[in-house]
């Protein structure tokens, strides 16, 4: 089952390959990479999964896995058993061209458990003094 957290996210087509970030919550979707930045909404039924996802440009300069320098509408469908998923794409702007894709779920190591330090018990003895002035 897809769970909502953080994904590194890998990506090919005939064309190209990538890695990205993607986030799920919520039955929503978004994420970027080195030119473009997504979002879209996904709906889980099981261990499977379908999105649609909308990219935007953030950065000039070549094209994108799709060959295309564009924002393009991608249609998603996956399989997520564990803390893997793989997914097909295709974008509307693109007919016949497929991405391959794969998500890893990155989990947080536990927070480190707090040492129970015993604390000193208060002594005002040890504390400096300060020198004493002349009237």
């Amino acid at each position: 089952m897809l769970k909502d957290g953080t994904y590194a996210a890998w990506y090919k087509t005939p064309l190209d390959q990538g890695t990205g970030i993607v986030h799920v919550a919520a039955g929503q979707i978004w994420g970027r990479d080195s030119l473009m930045t997504y979002h879209g909404s996904c709906r889980i039924d099981g261990d499977r999964f379908t999105a649609t996802v909308s990219t935007k440009r953030h950065t000039e300069g070549r094209a994108t896995v799709f060959g295309v320098e564009d924002e393009l509408t991608l249609d998603i469908a996956g399989n997520c058993p564990g803390k893997i998923a793989t997914y097909t794409a295709t974008a509307q702007q693109v007919p016949g061209m497929v991405l391959q894709g794969t998500l890893i779920l990155t989990e947080q190591p536990p927070p480190p458990r707090e040492q129970a330090v015993p604390r000193p018990a208060f002594n005002p003895a040890k504390l400096p003094k300060l020198p004493k002035r002349s009237r």
